[in-house]
């Protein structure tokens, strides 16, 4: 079941503010979307690898030759005899992570998304969910967060990494969820997979009441967007601007994406015609299809709109210009819902 959570609403556009410290706030309930411009949290999972590796002396880090670019060199300065470089070789990388594992460590695999779901698949497959091994794969730069196109944007991640029996699929929508993500790692049963943000993330909730459950992040009655990961910023952001025409949009978040929360979609289906599903991610394999497939094996007679990177690898160049390339800026979000109320 879905955790029910209402939010004030959300008005304004970029992100200005950096805050450093506790990620807590008085004003607003746990669980709950801070009001729009969000504050960003520098270095997010870097601060809560380094807490983790406290907590738990068996946890490890590898990487592949990209500690300055994943945020884990403040790891390898604290435990350096528990952080290991293989190099540019990301099979290689998922292997001895598997093999650390079997030892009775827990490790934790850090690259960026495409080289995790493409160069390592097999060694992902293979080595971390046959087994069932305890592990974290960490895979930075997901969907259009890097400009650098196809050799860099993980497009494609979440629908290879769902097709894997036993993996758990993580998509944060900001640095309280990344962090909660990261020091939960050790409780989740087999190899589970997170969409990570390096540097300046956005703070948009204060805390994290249930990370297996979809939650209402914004309530309306007039539309509804599920959305997932960095999408759920983009929902918020065109739910604002709805808002200031009068039109009341509900969002719900999903910040896992495998096991899925059917119970919420369906419960969604119920009270929408039309769902929108946003996400940072292709529309093949990802939170759309996830969504489809919940309601179509419920046999409910409701449309699904896929706002995401369509069958094409998008273009160079920062994310809020391909944002408004591939109809992902607010504005269209935006007049999307409305063309499916009129």
């Amino acid at each position: 079941m879905s955790t029910r959570l209402a939010i004030p609403s959300v008005a304004g556009a970029s992100v200005t503010t950096v805050v450093k410290g506790s990620l807590s706030s008085p004003s607003v309930a746990v669980g709950q979307a801070l009001p729009l411009p969000w504050a960003d949290v520098p270095a997010p999972f870097s601060e809560a690898l380094v807490e983790l590796g406290h907590r738990s002396p068996e946890v490890v880090v590898l990487t592949a030759d990209l500690m300055h670019w994943t945020d884990t060199l403040a790891f390898a300065e604290a435990f350096p005899d528990r952080f290991w470089n293989v190099g540019m070789a990301e099979q290689n990388l998922v292997g001895v992570g598997a093999g650390m594992a079997r030892a009775g460590a827990f490790p934790v695999i850090v690259t960026y998304g495409v080289f995790a779901a493409r160069r390592a698949y097999d060694q992902v497959a293979m080595s971390l969910c046959t087994g069932g091994v305890r592990a974290l794969l960490v895979g930075f730069l997901p969907g259009i967060s890097s400009q650098f196109r196809a050799t860099h944007q993980a497009l494609d991640d979440v629908a290879l990494m769902r097709a894997l029996p036993g993996m758990t699929v993580l998509d944060p929508a900001d640095a309280t969820e990344l962090t909660a993500m990261v020091l939960g790692a050790p409780e989740r049963p087999g190899p589970s997979y997170v969409r990570a943000s390096r540097g300046l993330v956005p703070r948009v909730f204060t805390g994290v009441p249930e990370m297996t459950c979809a939650r209402r992040v914004r309530e309306g009655p007039d539309a509804v967007l599920v959305s997932s990961g960095i999408g759920t910023r983009w929902a918020l952001e065109a739910a604002a601007l709805l808002s200031s025409r009068s039109v009341e949009a509900e969002v719900q978040h999903h910040p896992m994406l495998k096991p899925f929360d059917d119970d919420a979609v369906a419960d969604l289906a119920q009270r929408h015609r039309v769902l929108h599903c946003v996400e940072n991610h292709s529309t093949v394999g990802g939170l759309a299809a996830a969504v489809s497939c919940a309601v179509a094996a419920r046999g409910l007679g409701v449309r699904v709109v896929a706002h995401g990177i369509p069958d094409r690898w998008a273009e160079y160049g920062r994310m809020d210009f391909n944002r408004g390339m591939l109809g992902l800026d607010a504005a269209s979000i935006a007049a999307a819902v409305e063309r499916e109320i009129k």
